[in-house]
């Protein structure tokens, strides 16, 4: 990896394909159980023939998303951002993902279902033209919305990945499936439908 200002990068690489094995990350009991359903899945197309796919996805947000500090956290920061709740980042926010649209990755899952494929593996993400550090993140909403976050930072968790980058070369070439929103276009339609439904949230 390397550090920048406002973000890590990866060095020599532009995003992690399907080869890469679970052996070389950390592990938590979430991400384990991840994987367990991911291998579940594959088992049934092996032996039982069904038509399944594992989609191996980044940072899905969109629309209808309550965010909360452990799952959601784009939604979470923009909710927290417009009415006033504090924002713990772990680390020094400089993590990076790469940004996945809902409605994007339901046309990936519509492509599959429609496709003549019987099984397949695919990263689903947004790719490396759709990334942004919690940090970079935090500034772009302070100037959509001209209002500072209330930050604190806290220790690294154990198995935080530094930085998440999708490659999407082979659901591209099998599906022609790629992401379309970008990450602007993205955080300005959820910030602008809590907004709409800041019942929901106050």
């Amino acid at each position: 990896l390397v550090e920048k200002k406002t973000r890590y990068e990866f060095k020599g690489i532009k995003g992690i394909n399907e080869k890469m094995p679970t052996d070389l990350t950390g592990h938590t009991p979430y991400g384990v159980s991840k994987l367990v359903g991911d291998m579940y899945v594959q088992e049934y197309a092996y032996i039982y023939k069904m038509k399944t796919a594992v989609f191996r996805m980044s940072c899905t947000y969109g629309i209808r998303q309550f965010g909360f500090e452990d799952q959601g956290w784009v939604a979470w920061f923009i909710i927290a951002n417009l009415f006033n709740r504090p924002i713990t980042i772990y680390g020094n926010g400089k993590q990076v993902r790469d940004m996945l649209y809902v409605e994007d990755l339901v046309e990936a899952f519509s492509l599959f279902i429609n496709s003549r494929l019987r099984h397949e593996v695919f990263n689903i993400g947004g790719g490396p033209e759709n990334t942004i550090s919690l940090l970079e993140f935090l500034d772009e909403l302070k100037k959509l919305t001209s209002k500072a976050s209330k930050v604190r930072f806290s220790k690294w968790r154990p198995s935080d990945q530094k930085v998440y980058i999708t490659d999407t070369k082979k659901v591209e070439s099998i599906l022609g499936w790629r992401a379309k929103t970008t990450v602007k276009e993205g955080i300005v339609r959820l910030l602008n439908w809590v907004k709409e439904n800041a019942c929901y949230f106050s």
